[in-house]
């Protein structure tokens, strides 16, 4: 009654608006004044009419500055995604996104889609957008930066660091003596030309070799600590040279750029013994999320704006600016972590990748036409790995570092990432290199880049840490469990049946493992991060007096990671937690579940074979069926129902295939003293008197723990076993029970799913 009258209420009231409106407008019309055009009454005219308002819409700047942002971001996530399953980083992708997106690919093959998607016009929008991004971005590489960290090798980080900046400096200086006459831009001085190219050889990426540390799980060692050092060193040293080497192109000599380097100076100190000092106090007062008001941010963002503004009406441009603002910021690591987590998804998800895609349509790989210009392309090539390589791995070696140490610095100080186009782009604005060292400097950024990886590879497998070789042949030697989970609550019901099943064994060991995308997470808030993953899990290990294993390790991809390391990491066996799909049951989840046939080629293999069908079932997505496929040691898929502890489990058989569910049964009842109900439901004891055997001798040993029923119907025998606290099952019985839609499958407590 009360719906209907609220209805009722609401069309009066609309009506009575509609009305009064019209009558309104009617009186209007009398007072004067132009009229709308009447149509002349034919339908085209009509039609034309429409379409002529939203062709103007379509091309209006803002509807194509939209467009280009969406655009860019669903490209550069995609060839990101991509290069992260093929194990590259994921800025290779974004930057070749942005070649694809360029004069390179794109106005190629559909030139008119690219005229419409990036008209002229439209590019200073994009510039702008990408500029205030990359002020975003060198803001958060700033703060990333911890000077306390050159304290303690603050020597060698000099040595390692400048050494591998003024071999690679000196050589494209050199070089430049060749290539200046080919490709210097008209008006360009041989000083300015020779400068910008020894810093673009020079730079190094110390946000993407950040990452690679975190990734290779080094950030805990000495060595990792070491080459976070020299990559510190590394950046602040060439950003500073950058700045000057600005300074002397835009001032046309040596004496007149001294004025500038003299203003700067002056700007950092009063940004060190002024400003920072002010920051320092209140990131101390403000550190935490409810202090930190609008306010607050608004005056670190002014600094953050100030600084950019500063260093570029001093002439060395607003990014060494964002740079040292984030470098000021205070060093409170809670603080530091709040507010790049404010800035970093709008720096690096939706203003970043303009800079890529602008970059892109800047870089015309279509102008090294000829096999001259890529022979000088490789050349530019060979000397920036060289230079780098041996330069840093030298001065490595020179300060104390093995040889082995010593490549693996070489190979980081290599990578060159999106530092690289900072600076090229810094030079192209300058008018100081050309298209054609320009296209050819992107792609020494991008193999430089891609090489670190390999690179590593090569020396961990020809050179390997023997350290970590008898610490791998210790661990052949006891019976060890892994437990990969995100969520800490139900990581916690993982441990707490791995530690059901080898309670009592003196040479087992549970290694609970969290792995976060290497994206979200900063050397200085990993330990928080990891505190926070691992907290829940630590409580029950105290609680139960649990020895126990914690591995936090960033991963760009983070289900390959977990099956490298269960099938290399000695384990006997996985536990690994499943859940449904958010697509389950939806439009889209029927949509991308034909989708991802097509763009997934291990999906359309599978189904083309017929293998897809085995790991089908609601709790079995694709992620689930990756891991049962791939991971090669003993797995159980843990469904989570609310597990407190393992006093009571059930196990039901029903083949002799799956008798290896009674070696768990065994480590169950002779570990923790469960309370184990076999259900035969395929007569395999009666057949198979071995088995029998095995289970009479169990039952001497632990009497009163192992009951042996003989069960026709899962589903009654399991209504007769109410508070049971786990179930072990064959993925097999799983699975057929899944597709059959079996009644018993809604009376099961917490499940472990076993895969022999």
């Amino acid at each position: 009654m009360a719906r209907s009258r609220n209805i009722l209420f609401y069309l009066l009231v609309i009506s009575a608006a509609v009305v009064l409106v019209f009558m309104v407008v009617q009186q209007g019309n009398l007072l004067g004044g132009p009229l709308p055009p009447k149509p002349s009454g034919a339908v085209v005219d009509h039609w034309k009419h429409f379409k002529d308002i939203y062709h103007e819409n379509l091309t209006h700047p803002l509807a194509i500055l939209l467009l280009q942002i969406l655009t860019i971001i669903a490209v550069a996530r995609t060839f990101g995604f991509i290069c992260q399953k093929i194990g590259l980083p994921t800025v290779i992708g974004e930057i070749a996104a942005g070649i694809f997106l360029g004069p390179s690919f794109m106005a190629q093959h559909w030139p008119e889609y690219s005229a419409f998607l990036f008209p002229p016009a439209s590019l200073g929008n994009l510039q702008f957008l990408s500029q205030i991004g990359l002020i975003l971005f060198m803001f958060v590489v700033g703060m990333e930066l911890d000077l306390n960290v050159l304290r303690d090798r603050a020597s060698d980080a000099l040595v390692v660091s400048h050494t591998s900046i003024v071999v690679p400096f000196v050589g494209a200086v050199a070089l430049s003596y060749f290539l200046f006459p080919l490709f210097a831009p008209a008006g360009i001085t041989f000083l300015s030309f020779a400068l910008f190219m020894g810093i673009a050889m020079s730079i190094a990426a110390f946000p993407v070799m950040a990452r690679i540390v975190q990734e290779r799980n080094l950030h805990r060692t000495h060595f990792g600590s070491t080459i976070i050092t020299f990559a510190a060193a590394d950046d602040i040293t060439a950003w500073s040279l950058l700045a000057v080497i600005i300074a002397i192109v835009k001032a046309g000599s040596l004496v007149s750029s001294l004025f500038t380097v003299v203003m700067v100076f002056v700007y950092l100190v009063v940004m060190f013994r002024v400003v920072r000092p002010f920051l320092r106090k209140l990131g101390d007062i403000h550190s935490d999320r409810d202090s930190l008001s609008k306010a607050v941010v608004a005056v670190f963002f002014g600094v953050l704006i100030l600084s950019a503004y500063i260093t570029e009406v001093l002439g060395v441009h607003a990014l060494i600016g964002a740079f040292v603002a984030g470098v000021a910021m205070p060093p409170n690591i809670r603080f530091r972590t709040l507010f790049i987590e404010k800035v970093e998804d709008v720096a690096l998800v939706l203003l970043l990748p303009l800079f890529f895609v602008f970059t892109g349509l800047r870089t015309e790989i279509g102008l090294l036409n000829n096999p001259g210009l890529w022979k000088w392309c490789g050349i530019i090539l060979l000397v920036a790995v060289l230079g780098k390589f041996i330069g840093s791995g030298l001065a490595a070696r020179m300060v104390g570092l093995n040889l082995r140490q010593s490549l693996m610095v070489g190979a980081f100080m290599n990578t060159r990432g999106l530092m690289e186009l900072v600076v090229l782009n810094i030079g192209y604005d300058l008018g100081v290199i050309g298209p054609e060292i320009f296209a050819m400097m992107v792609v020494m950024a991008l193999v430089t880049t891609v090489m670190t990886g390999p690179l590593l590879g090569l020396i961990e497998r020809y050179m390997p840490d023997p350290e970590a070789a008898r610490e791998r042949q210790e661990l052949l030697r006891r019976f060890r469990v892994l437990v990969p989970f995100g969520d800490p609550v139900r990581g916690r019901s993982m441990v707490r049946v791995a530690h059901a099943l080898v309670r009592k064994q003196t040479n087992a060991t549970i290694t609970a493992l969290h792995m976060a995308p290497s994206e979200a997470v900063h050397r200085f808030n990993m330990a928080e991060r990891e505190r926070e993953s691992f907290e829940p899990i630590r409580r029950e290990a105290k609680r139960v007096q649990m020895p126990l294993e914690t591995v936090f390790k960033p991963a760009v991809d983070i289900d390959k990671e977990v099956v490298v390391m269960a099938n290399e990491g000695a384990f006997d066996l996985a536990i690994m937690g499943v859940g449904r799909s958010i697509y389950e049951g939806t439009l889209l989840g029927r949509i991308v579940g034909v989708t991802s046939r097509i763009i997934n080629p291990e999906r359309l293999l599978e189904t083309l074979t017929g293998k897809e069908r085995l790991f089908d079932g609601p709790v079995f997505d694709d992620r689930v069926r990756t891991m049962v496929r791939d991971i090669k040691v003993p797995l159980g898929l843990y469904v989570e129902k609310g597990l407190d502890q393992v006093a009571k489990c059930v196990v039901p058989i029903s083949s002799h295939g799956e008798s290896y569910l009674l070696t768990y049964v065994q480590k169950l009842i002779l570990n923790s003293d469960t309370e184990v109900v076999l259900l035969d439901s395929g007569a395999v004891f009666e057949q198979n008197p071995e088995l029998l055997t095995l289970i009479r001798t169990v039952e001497q040993e632990s009497p009163g723990k192992l009951v042996l029923r003989r069960s026709a119907d899962l589903f009654t025998s399991l209504m007769q076993l109410p508070g049971q606290d786990l179930m072990l099952v064959g993925i097999d019985t799983w699975t057929k029970a899944v597709q059959q839609g079996e009644q018993w499958l809604s009376l099961t407590p917490s499940v472990l799913i076993l895969r022999h």
